[in-house]
């Protein structure tokens, strides 16, 4: 307050005030217009599908810069992959020039995503890149690159914005952007799509085959609904959970947010119980039937439509697996259940392992096979294959 209009330009020209950086200062937790006392506790929902609070709400008496990693600080004032690669660089180096853009620099952000790739292998040898945009974008664009070079261009596509600002975290159980800051990230997620379409010389919309709905995390419709419909999810607090859609800036969980959306997760959730309340009705006649033998439940799920397989494989995986992985700070979740009945082909179940599961060199091994035995045994069927992700 003491500093005169000139005098706060030439600081923020500088980035220094009193010969410190301006990174270096902290704005104190303090609630606005309360004197300085902190801010009163956050009122809680009464309604479990509506959420504990509101992106923009969250801003309120709580410091931006203090939420963001020394990992990301540190790639806002020196990214490791910043500038161009030029055809003839590419050419040097037996490679093929990929040259891909998103956004505006009249809309404030900008991100252009350089990539040598070869031709052979389509192994992206070198990756750099050129942001307009804020520091979240810089650091995110940055950690981007870093992430696609030694990939191929089909494992590209499994980067995702929730990908980099993991990459980016100073530990593991500690967020490295604020959620308020997430979509400033998304650019770099977009930037490859359209990469990795040029490089294999399709359209993009090829590769986006169905809508999103959380743009923070790039959830789309379909993986909400089958999150909800395969592990029997009830809240929009479970929603987040499994899929992470909602858990950033909370425009998509329901009206009021910053930003509009034409999908949000309390409508999106309310139909899909209302569809799976209906598709149940029939299947809970037939279970009130007296149970027959051990190999009529054999017969019972072969004879199940794969919409019912898949339920009944989630509620294994809910009620007896889950306890067990939970014992050691771990979890799983169903991403897909798919069967090629014309080629009699086994049952297989896609998972994801989640907490301490993750990167256990177990989940391969001893785990899989245990939850394999589980499921087979418990719905006497053989023919179950588990297939985790990211193993």
């Amino acid at each position: 307050p003491q500093l005169s209009k000139k005098a706060m330009l030439q600081v923020l020209q500088s980035g220094k005030c009193g010969g410190r950086s301006l990174m270096a200062f902290r704005v104190p937790r303090r609630a606005v217009g309360t004197g300085g006392a902190p801010p009163p506790p956050l009122p809680q929902p009464e309604d479990p599908v509506a959420p504990t609070i509101l992106g923009k709400e969250a801003l309120a008496g709580r410091s931006l810069w203090a939420s963001y990693s020394n990992r990301v600080f540190d790639r806002m004032n020196n990214p490791r992959h910043r500038g161009e690669i030029t055809r003839e660089e590419a050419e040097r180096a037996g490679c093929k020039l990929v040259v891909a853009q998103y956004g505006a620099e009249a809309c404030g952000d900008k991100v252009v995503m350089y990539w040598a790739v070869d031709p052979k292998t389509s192994v992206i040898k070198d990756a750099k890149f050129q942001t307009f945009g804020c520091g979240t974008a810089i650091a995110s664009s940055d950690a981007t690159a870093e992430l696609c070079i030694g990939k191929t261009v089909d494992e590209t596509l499994h980067i995702t914005n929730i990908t980099v600002e993991q990459h980016l975290r100073d530990r593991p159980d500690v967020p490295a952007i604020p959620p308020q800051k997430m979509h400033c990230s998304v650019m770099a997620h977009d930037v490859v799509k359209r990469a990795a379409a040029q490089a294999k010389g399709v359209p993009l919309s090829s590769l986006q085959n169905n809508e999103i709905v959380c743009e923070c995390a790039q959830v789309t419709l379909s993986d909400i609904k089958d999150a909800i419909r395969l592990n029997d999810l009830k809240t929009v607090d479970q929603i987040t959970q499994y899929t992470k859609a909602g858990a950033f800036c909370k425009s998509c969980v329901r009206r009021g947010g910053h930003e509009k959306r034409k999908w949000y997760l309390v409508d999106i959730l309310k139909q899909v119980r209302e569809e799976m309340a209906a598709a149940s009705a029939p299947a809970q006649q037939q279970e009130q039937q007296p149970a027959g033998e051990e190999t009529a439940v054999d017969t019972a799920f072969s004879r199940m439509t794969l919409k019912q397989k898949s339920q009944a494989l989630a509620r294994v995986l809910r009620e007896r697996v889950a306890p067990m992985l939970a014992e050691d700070g771990g979890g799983i979740e169903v991403r897909d259940v798919r069967e090629d009945v014309a080629a009699g082909g086994p049952v297989q179940l896609f998972v994801r392992y989640r907490g301490q599961c993750e990167g256990c060199p177990g989940a391969a091994t001893f785990t899989l096979t245990a939850i394999q035995r589980i499921l087979r045994e418990t719905l006497h069927h053989d023919a179950i294959d588990v297939v985790p992700e990211d193993v």
